[in-house]
């Protein structure tokens, strides 16, 4: 038995990364978890993963409107309802400044993070109407949410995940006597493709030393964010909206910060890429 018995949720950019490991999650949980990529070929690879009676794979693209609303209807021919959408898919952009970089790159940040997360939730909230449930939506920050989190050479990334924590707050508001719950979730420093060193910019390059002492001591498993995604989607959160959690918070920094002379000297710290 699992505290996510008999849910079925939907997971955009879940074939990689935190948002695979929060899938697994909620599968361990006893969920079934619609998992989505804009590649088909992501999506068959992950599928091996799971077990095939808990998941269903979708090709979508975050950014048309007419994909995520595809998406809800594709999720509920196949499990028979939704219960809970985490608006996950997201990229960044390269290292760069604002001069250095390519518009185009850019504003294709801005459109992914930004309006697929829009496009997520008017989906989701417009079928929780419809239906007449009181689902669950999880939407994902980042750097550049809390206050002091600058983003200097991803502009376009942090610029997405301050906008997104806005618009979730207020999506909450607006929909608050509906008992929809819409929330906010940072997942914390997670060594994904997203954070590689791979093929550095010219900038990264030159603060590469300090950019791989960051990851070393604030970089955590994506196991950290999926159990507060668990806990967001359970009962946890019932009649709750507005809630934000985090996974990086002020006491989570310390330990880490603490604990990062150990962890160098022990020789445990975790550079797996996730």
């Amino acid at each position: 038995m699992g505290i996510l018995d008999d849910k079925v949720a939907i997971i955009t950019g879940s074939t990689k990364g935190i948002g695979k490991a929060i899938a697994h999650q909620f599968v361990r949980e006893g969920a079934k978890v619609v998992i989505t990529s804009s590649s088909y070929a992501n999506v068959q690879a992950a599928l091996s993963e799971f077990p095939p009676d808990s998941v269903y794979g979708h090709v979508c693209n975050v950014v048309s409107t007419r994909d995520m609303e595809q998406l809800i209807v594709a999720a509920t021919e196949r499990f028979g309802r939704v219960d809970c959408f985490i608006n996950n898919a997201g990229i960044s952009d390269p290292f760069r400044s604002i001069t250095e970089s390519d518009p185009d790159e850019w504003c294709n940040v801005i459109d992914t993070n930004l309006k697929g997360t829009y496009n997520g939730c008017r989906a989701a909230i417009s079928y929780f109407l419809k239906e007449k449930r009181k689902g669950k939506i999880i939407n994902m920050a980042g750097s550049g949410t809390d206050r002091g989190s600058n983003t200097p050479w991803i502009s376009a990334y942090g610029s997405t995940k301050a906008a997104i924590a806005r618009f979730t707050f207020a999506v909450a508001e607006e929909y608050r006597h509906t008992g929809i719950s819409v929330m906010l979730l940072h997942p914390g420093l997670v060594r994904t493709g997203m954070v590689s060193a791979d093929n550095p910019t010219p900038e990264l390059s030159r603060q590469l030393a300090a950019f791989n002492t960051i990851l070393d001591i604030f970089a955590q498993p994506p196991l950290v964010a999926a159990q507060l995604a668990v806990q967001l989607a359970s009962g946890w959160s019932d009649s709750k909206t507005g809630v934000y959690l985090s996974a990086l918070n002020g006491r989570r920094k310390k330990m880490l910060l603490l604990s990062y002379p150990f962890r160098k000297m022990l020789n445990r710290i975790d550079r797996r890429t996730y």
